[in-house]
């Protein structure tokens, strides 16, 4: 059955995405939001200023509805129509995965590097410093 043909009371029970829905069915091609809308309009006789008061709220229940998917050309149509098409290129993955790996132990063998020169400034420091010291016997210290 046609929407247009269809009784005002079967249309009320509807919401604005049911609506749609079947617009969108029966045009059989995609709509920008104004035409649907107006389209839901003329089938409850809606004046202009009603339409302008209604139309955000209507914008929203198709952002928020499932059936629906915005395209590029600024028009809804049905998703069942428009499917996605998930695309991974696994060899790029494995590419990113293998530059994160090395890159991961480069940072290692950097801090390895910074420790290690910490470490041999530390022990030169220390052996400076006994270069100034004598080893006593327990006589000598006894002595003193």
């Amino acid at each position: 059955m046609l929407i247009k043909n269809m009784a005002k009371e079967d249309l009320e029970i509807l919401s604005y995405a049911d609506l749609t829905e079947l617009i969108l069915k029966e045009e059989r091609k995609p709509l920008n939001t104004p035409t649907i809308f107006k389209k839901i309009c003329d089938l409850f006789n809606y004046s202009d200023d009603e339409y302008t008061d209604k139309i955000g709220d209507f914008y929203t229940s198709l952002t928020t509805d499932k059936r629906f998917v915005f395209l590029d050309t600024n028009e809804w149509d049905l998703r069942e129509k428009n499917p996605v098409d998930i695309v991974m290129d696994e060899d790029e993955d494995e590419d990113d995965e293998e530059m994160e790996y090395e890159e991961d132990i480069d940072e290692e063998i950097d801090e390895y590097e910074d420790v290690d020169s910490v470490v041999d400034d530390e022990i030169d420091d220390v052996d400076e410093d006994m270069e100034d010291l004598a080893i006593l016997s327990d006589e000598e210290l006894e002595e003193n």
